[in-house]
């Protein structure tokens, strides 16, 4: 059995099978990483189970932007954990604040018994909550799994102090996945200096599109950013971070 976890977000089947073939322990699966990450369809989902041999988290999040939900966002999001275990996924990962920064932990408490024998974990929304301590503390309480978390910075090294305290606060009763910024040469620094073992990456590249004819003047969405750059997972960038964390855990 492993000692350490490497999970990696993907948001397709080619980086799903990137994903496998670098080693990772586990995916987390969205669509649309490059605003951070929403839903996944259900055939999306299908697919990956269809070409890899991967656990699957599912990520769930209703839309882009902050993680203060209406009850109508609620009841999509545990309508999709349903969904999702139905459908056999290994676990969901969800969120949701408070409009004062704390936890709703009515809705979480909600979507871990909709979720079931499901590993459940809390996504990001924990970077913008007011009092990670004390969220620390609830998300245990509620029987969670995991904790996906950058230490409440930009990226992981920049949390890197929040990122120990957690993890020492932690003492074993949840997983602290480190994410933001995550790659071998960050994990060989955040090792010794955390003591975590569970880290979350994306591995990725950008891969020219195949489009030959390019229309000027028109965008898809995203004017800010190179459209016709597809971000992908690199397997070279996943097996990199694995052959380290198997050295230093094993």
């Amino acid at each position: 059995m492993k000692n350490y976890i490497l999970e990696t977000c993907v948001d397709c089947v080619e980086s799903a099978i990137a994903a496998q073939e670098g080693g990772a322990s586990r995916v987390e699966l969205c669509s649309d990483l490059v605003i951070g990450g929403v839903s996944p369809s259900l055939p999306l989902f299908r697919q990956i189970r269809r070409y890899t041999d991967l656990k699957v988290r599912v990520l769930l999040r209703p839309r882009y932007g902050d993680y203060c939900f209406d009850r109508y966002e609620c009841d999509e999001l545990n309508e999709e954990v349903e969904m999702f275990r139905e459908e056999g996924a290994d676990g969901v990962v969800v969120g949701i604040l408070n409009p004062d920064g704390t936890l709703n932990t009515e809705q979480l408490a909600r979507f871990k018994k909709s979720a079931g024998d499901l590993e459940i974990a809390l996504h990001r929304a924990f970077d913008v909550c007011a009092d990670p301590m004390q969220a620390l503390e609830q998300v245990i309480e509620l029987g969670y799994d995991t904790i996906l978390t950058s230490g409440q910075k930009e990226t992981a090294w920049e949390g890197r102090d929040i990122l120990k305290s957690l993890h020492e606060a932690a003492r074993g009763r949840i997983e602290i996945l480190a994410a933001g910024g995550i790659g071998r040469g960050v994990i060989e620094k955040l090792v010794p200096y955390t003591g975590i073992s569970s880290y979350h990456m994306s591995g990725k590249t950008e891969k020219d599109s195949a489009m030959t004819f390019r229309m000027d003047g028109a965008s898809f969405g995203l004017p800010e950013r190179d459209e016709y750059k597809l971000l992908r997972t690199d397997s070279a960038n996943v097996k990199a971070a694995v052959e380290y964390l198997s050295e230093a855990f094993r």
